[in-house]
């Protein structure tokens, strides 16, 4: 990803020749007062799908963090995904091995689905290089194709051919470990949030039948120099096969795209004192629940790092600081198809990033732990876990 000074001309409009709802909001609200702003943003958020219950502080306290499973040499998620991970190459498929495995052997209610494509690079000539999307999914087990509404969650798996043994522990080792946390720590309340809603009849209506995605993309990092041609390899191909991937008529959502209420992209977290900008208007709300997440967490004594400032300090950021300013990233394939995309990057980037210092030794662990607690607690609010809260804390860990 690099940081880019103006929205991407090409971003205008989807391929379908309409603009995203993103720049719609934008182009929309620019023009208005900032009173008038407000009110129209209100409006605009003022949807049932956006509405659910926050957390209590007692369900916060239960939030783990991961403790040893991110430990850099024996740590059950992250250790073994901290080497070089380039795609086509013995590493990544190591890499690929482990994600799958642990969701098979951990997590056997997720579907898994590869998705695979080829491309050439600047690097390698003809020869096409092969790119494998994992793609893991928890959906109410009553729906029917392209019912549910799904939070994505999002991070890419592959490091950079360069320097030779890049490993990429922020670039994006961290995040995938990450979002396999989060996965093991909600699942047995997705399944009771499930059962409760079978017993009760209350599924089979779009805002109730909500699921969660997590998105393991390929060939995030340039070969050669970053463009639109060399970068984004998987999620390019990605996004293009779900336009064009239509549900029965029947269906409430059109295609996969359509299904996602949230794109959470995650990258380049794990050094000390990182700062994460909001850079969406019409996903700023979305921004304000995590960075309140993390506000109350600190607040309850609940994190272990302690930053020169907040990881989130955006919250109070008022529409007329959005500019047209982005990091590009996995996210652009999606956004420019009209997905709602919440970009938790760090920028300024970490001092390691793309050197080969970007290992496990130079990690802050409180900062990655806390990272775990936060996006967790967010995933599960989201999802309106408080209809399954815990009475007691026998679901504390890590």
């Amino acid at each position: 990803m690099k940081q880019y000074d103006a929205l991407l001309a090409a971003a205008s409009t989807t391929r379908r020749g309409t603009p995203t709802a993103a720049e719609l909001a934008i182009a929309v609200l620019a023009p208005l007062s900032l009173f008038l702003q407000l009110l129209a943003l209100v409006s605009y958020l003022a949807s049932p799908a956006l509405a659910y219950t926050a957390l209590s502080d007692h369900f916060l306290k239960l939030v783990p963090s991961g403790g040893d499973d991110f430990d850099i040499d024996n740590g059950k998620l992250l250790a073994p995904i901290l080497i070089p991970r380039v795609p086509g190459t013995p590493g990544q498929v190591a890499a690929q091995e482990h994600l799958v495995n642990f969701f098979r052997n951990e997590l056997p209610s997720w579907s898994i689905e590869w998705f695979n494509s080829t491309g050439k690079t600047p690097v390698t000539g003809d020869r096409d290089i092969p790119f494998h999307n994992l793609l893991f999914k928890r959906e109410p087990p009553w729906v029917q194709e392209g019912q549910s509404n799904l939070l994505t969650l999002v991070a890419h798996y592959d490091s950079k051919i360069s320097p030779e043994g890049f490993i990429g522990a922020t670039d994006s080792a961290v995040p995938c470990a990450i979002l396999m946390h989060v996965a093991r720590t909600i699942d047995h309340y997705i399944t009771q949030m499930y059962d409760e809603m079978n017993v009760l009849g209350e599924g089979g209506t779009v805002p109730m039948d909500m699921g969660v995605q997590i998105l393991l993309l390929d060939g995030e990092e340039a070969f050669l120099q970053w463009t639109e041609t060399d970068s984004l390899y998987g999620a390019r191909a990605l996004a293009e096969h779900w336009e064009s991937s239509y549900h029965p008529a029947n269906s409430f959502y059109k295609n996969p795209l359509d299904q996602i209420s949230m794109f959470v992209l995650l990258d380049l977290l794990g050094s000390a004192d990182p700062t994460i900008s909001s850079s969406f208007l019409p996903t700023h709300w979305a921004y304000q629940a995590m960075a309140t997440i993390e506000q109350r967490m600190r607040k309850l004594n609940l994190l272990e790092s302690n930053p020169k400032g907040p990881f989130l300090p955006d919250a109070e950021k008022v529409v007329s600081k959005f500019g047209r300013g982005m990091v590009e990233d996995d996210h652009i394939p999606f956004m420019r198809r009209g997905v709602p995309i919440l970009h938790v990057i760090a920028t300024p980037f970490p001092s390691v990033w793309h050197t080969i210092n970007d290992d496990g030794a130079h990690l802050d662990m409180p900062t990655v732990r806390d990272w775990a607690r936060i996006v967790t607690a967010f995933t599960l609010e989201w999802l309106d876990m408080m209809e399954v809260e815990p009475k007691d804390e026998t679901s504390k860990g890590g």
